[in-house]
């Protein structure tokens, strides 16, 4: 099955939204409906086009960045020093006008420099709470892996439950809420490797690669000249993103496809390569990038091609290989990879009844 892949920031554009705005005074668009599939384009499209502006050549990774944002889930960025790991992150947040704090793990952070800490106050004679950096809509955490497990498991009730714990009082963060974490896999000197849990998190992986010639050499006449993240203004709101969140929740998957998803993730827990397969959290997350890329691509409904397309980025990261399948070299990704093929595909129409 040929994947139905966006090839460039604009391979977003389905359709206009001109019945879900209206013009309020001054000419400016403001929101009046709840958001469509139709209306989720225009604002990817220009979601996409802005990232790109500072990520050259990789149309695949912001693929990717927007379904884990759409999938309300978070992004880990994995990749050698210098392909744009760090500018990805703050170029999707750049182009949101929401919250935005960028955490730099280190050996020495503490978690409550993270979460935050409830201080006395003299005059009122009480504590109160001063909230950490992970009080934002987007929160950047560069090289994650620098911090103690200690510290790193402060991200743990933030990415799955949406809410922070201290001393004893549990305060909600303000959706959208989506972590995107970088780590470098190759210089491990004064690195903690990340906990299986804390993987299973992360809704999906990427790596950037590097840029092949024709895309360097257009970042050299872009970049030498002027800082394009400095150039970069949002394109889109809070507000928007809600309501886009809201649109793909309900977009359709039929039971046929569930029952896809379910025993690709299955398979993975059979694999004698594994030590550790697919968890049911990554079932989930698995149905909801599925959904999201489907919005992406214009429709109201998931199709076999869609939980393909994400399997790889949703699956690889979660799964723990026996030193065998190490020796050989074999990948995860190689291994999902497999599945895709070995699994059955539903047939028929898998959209919704009419």
């Amino acid at each position: 099955m040929t994947p139905n892949m966006p090839t460039s920031g604009t391979a977003f554009a389905g359709g206009g939204h001109a019945d879900a705005v209206t013009r309020g005074n001054g000419g400016h668009v403001r929101e009046t409906e709840p958001a469509t599939i139709a209306t989720l384009h225009g604002t990817v499209q220009r979601i996409a086009a802005n990232v790109e502006q500072v990520l050259v050549g990789k149309p695949e990774v912001v693929r990717i960045a927007l379904v884990t944002l759409l999938a309300e889930g978070h992004l880990l960025v994995e990749d050698v020093p210098g392909v744009g790991k760090t500018s990805l992150a703050k170029a999707l947040a750049r182009s949101i006008d929401c919250t935005v704090n960028r955490i730099q793990f280190t050996p020495d952070l503490l978690p409550s420099d993270i979460t935050g800490v409830s201080l006395y106050n003299r005059q009122a004679e009480s504590f109160e709470f001063r909230p950490g950096p992970v009080f934002a809509n987007i929160v950047v955490g560069d090289e994650i892996n620098r911090a103690s497990p200690k510290t790193q498991s402060a991200l743990l009730e933030c990415m799955e439950e949406d809410q922070v714990t201290v001393d004893g009082e549990t305060y909600a963060l303000d959706a959208p809420f989506m972590v995107i974490a970088t780590q470098n896999p190759i210089e491990m000197e004064g690195t903690y490797a990340l906990p299986e849990a804390q993987r299973d998190r992360f809704t999906a992986r990427v790596s950037i690669g590097y840029p092949d010639p024709q895309a360097e050499l257009a970042m050299v006449d872009e970049h030498t000249g002027r800082e394009p993240m400095e150039q970069l203004r949002p394109v889109a709101d809070a507000d928007q993103i809600r309501a886009l969140l809201r649109a793909v929740r309900g977009v359709h998957v039929s039971t046929e496809l569930r029952r896809y998803v379910i025993d690709l993730v299955t398979a993975t827990r059979t694999l004698p390569e594994l030590r550790l397969g697919a968890s049911p959290r990554s079932t989930l997350q698995l149905v909801r990038a599925a959904r999201a890329q489907a919005a992406l691509s214009g429709r109201d409904y998931v199709i076999p091609d869609d939980v393909q397309n994400v399997a790889v980025p949703v699956l690889a990261h979660r799964l723990v290989l026996t030193s065998e399948a190490r020796a050989t070299r074999r990948s995860a990704s190689d291994l999902v990879g497999s599945l895709l093929r070995r699994v059955e595909v539903p047939r028929g129409d898998t959209g919704p009844r009419r």
